[in-house]
């Protein structure tokens, strides 16, 4: 059950934010609107599966959780491709409803050199761990308060599933490694 709901949080996610950013045609939704939908997707998905799960969503969570005790390692593989299945599947189904022209690709793409892309994945992965930590799983914090407190800067990559699942539904695994990389060094740091 808990992979179940790993994968069916993490397709949600994937398809809610990712497909906003594929529906919008006309480009009318800022970056903020975009990391707005993201954020309120991700706050719905912890408090529904949270519970279940533990609401990761994202491999280098379950890594970073696990590198510090709170998570068994035996797990990591399973709750990791089962992430990596939900955002892979959820960008299928964004391809098939939203086939159109490579713009409409949902994945993250390098537009900046290589370097400064991998440290800002670093730095922004670093700060969602800091606050997942200070805040789900410090004993003196209201962990029901991590919906609220984590949702809103989750609006970059951050999440290696994230970018790898449109990667492969799309065959397209540009500078792929900058989105395994940064987040994963991130979230290890940041917790």
């Amino acid at each position: 059950m808990q992979l179940i709901a790993a994968a069916i949080g993490t397709f949600f996610l994937i398809f809610a934010a990712a497909g906003v950013v594929d529906a919008d045609k006309e480009k009318a939704i800022t970056h903020a609107g975009v990391a707005v939908v993201w954020g309120l997707v991700l706050m719905v998905m912890i408090y529904s599966v949270g519970h279940i799960s533990g609401a990761h969503f994202n491999p280098s969570v379950t890594m970073a959780f696990a590198t510090c005790g709170r998570f068994p390692w035996k797990q990591v593989p399973a709750y990791a491709g089962a992430q990596i299945l939900g955002a892979t599947q959820a960008s299928g189904t964004l391809r098939l409803l939203f086939s159109g022209p490579q713009d409409q690709f949902a994945g993250t793409l390098p537009s900046g050199a290589n370097m400064q892309l991998l440290a800002l994945e670093f730095l922004i992965t670093f700060l969602l761990m800091f606050v997942i930590s200070g805040v789900a799983t410090d004993n003196r914090a209201i962990g029901e308060l991590a919906g609220l407190a984590i949702g809103p800067i989750s609006g970059a990559s951050m999440n290696p599933a994230r970018s790898l699942g449109p990667a492969i539904a799309a065959s397209n695994y540009k500078g792929i490694w900058i989105y395994l990389l940064g987040p994963s060094a991130g979230t290890i740091a940041g917790d």
